[in-house]
C-alpha cells in the first residue's frame, strides 16, 4: 500500500476547513486524477500527502509509514521517495538546466556529493535522458529564465523522472502548454511512473485529460471526495454535480448563447 488516509481533515490557521473527512486508498504502481473546481481542495490535499501539511484530524500512513510519528529527520528521509511536481517549478533563473534536473536527489546524496554537483554537474547522461523524455535534450546546458513556461514544467517533471521515487504528486503539471503538448507529457509521465511501478497522484483543471489518461477519478469538492470511480464509470451527471455553479474546463467549445431579444416600441 503506499497511502493510507482515514477520516482525514485539514482546517487551516486561519479557521478555513480545507479538507473533510477524506478516505483514501492507493496501491504501489497506481495512477489517478483529482478532479474539481478551484478551491475544492485539490493542493491542499496533495500538500498533507507530500507532508508538507500535517493533518488536523484523522490518520496518514504513508509508504508503510506514519510522517507525523517520525522524527524530523526520519521524516526527511521519508520525503526523499516523494516526488513533486509543482505547478510553477520553482527553479533559480540562472540555474542551468541539467543542475536543476539533477537536484531530484539532491535529498539522496550525501552533502559533499551535493555539493560537487553544484561546482561540476554529475550524471550528465541521466539528465539528458530524463530532458529527452520530455523533448528537451536540446536544453541541457540553457538557464531556466530562458525557457517558457511550458518547458519550465517539463524541466520540472524530467527532475521527478530523474529522482525516481515510489510516490509521485503532480500539482497541475502541464497548465502551462496547449493541449495538444500537454496531452503528450502525461502520456509519457504516465507511460514512466507505470513502467517504474511508481504511484502517481495528479490534480488537473481539465476534465478531458484527466479522463483521457488515468484509470481512476476522485471528485473533490467543499473539501470532500464526492465520487472515487474508474475513468469510464465517470457520468455527466457526476461532473455536473462536481462542478456545479462553476464553468467546466473541458476541451469541448461553450454551448451557444440565444441571441438577445430586442423589442421595438413603436413611437406615439
Amino acid at each position: 500500500m503506499t497511502l493510507q488516509l482515514d477520516g482525514v481533515g485539514l482546517t487551516h490557521a486561519n479557521g478555513h476547513i480545507a479538507l473533510r473527512d477524506i478516505n483514501l486508498r492507493v496501491t504501489r504502481g497506481e495512477r489517478l486524477a483529482i478532479i474539481g473546481p478551484s478551491g475544492a481542495g485539490k493542493t491542499s490535499l496533495l500538500r498533507v500527502l507530500a507532508t508538507a501539511l500535517q493533518p488536523s484530524s484523522g490518520s496518514l500512513k504513508l509508504l508503510d509509514q506514519q510522517p507525523w510519528a517520525l522524527s524530523a529527520g526520519q521524516r526527511q528521509k521519508l520525503r526523499s521517495a516523494i516526488g513533486l511536481i509543482h505547478q510553477s517549478p520553482p527553479l533559480p533563473p540562472r540555474q542551468r538546466v541539467v543542475t536543476a534536473v539533477l537536484a531530484g536527489r539532491l535529498g539522496q546524496w550525501s552533502l559533499g556529493k551535493a555539493l560537487l554537483n553544484l561546482l561540476y554537474p554529475l550524471e550528465r547522461a541521466a539528465a539528458a535522458a530524463a530532458l529527452a523524455r520530455m523533448d528537451l535534450a536540446d536544453k541541457l546546458h540553457a538557464h531556466c529564465d530562458q525557457l517558457s513556461g511550458g518547458q519550465l514544467q517539463r524541466v520540472g517533471i524530467a527532475r521527478v523522472l530523474y529522482q525516481s521515487p515510489q510516490l509521485l504528486l503532480a500539482d497541475e503539471p502541464v497548465s502551462a502548454m496547449d493541449p495538444v503538448l500537454a496531452g503528450h507529457t502525461l502520456h509519457t509521465l504516465c507511460d514512466e511512473a507505470g513502467a517504474r511501478g511508481i504511484s502517481l497522484i495528479a490534480s488537473l483543471h481539465a476534465v478531458e485529460l484527466a479522463l483521457q489518461h488515468f484509470p481512476r477519478i476522485i471528485g473533490l469538492r467543499d473539501g470532500r471526495i464526492l465520487f472515487d470511480k474508474a475513468s469510464d464509470a465517470v457520468s455527466p451527471a457526476d461532473l455536473e454535480a462536481l462542478y456545479a455553479n462553476e464553468q467546466l474546463q473541458r476541451n469541448v467549445p461553450a454551448s451557444p448563447q440565444p441571441p438577445p431579444v430586442v423589442v421595438h416600441i413603436p413611437r406615439c
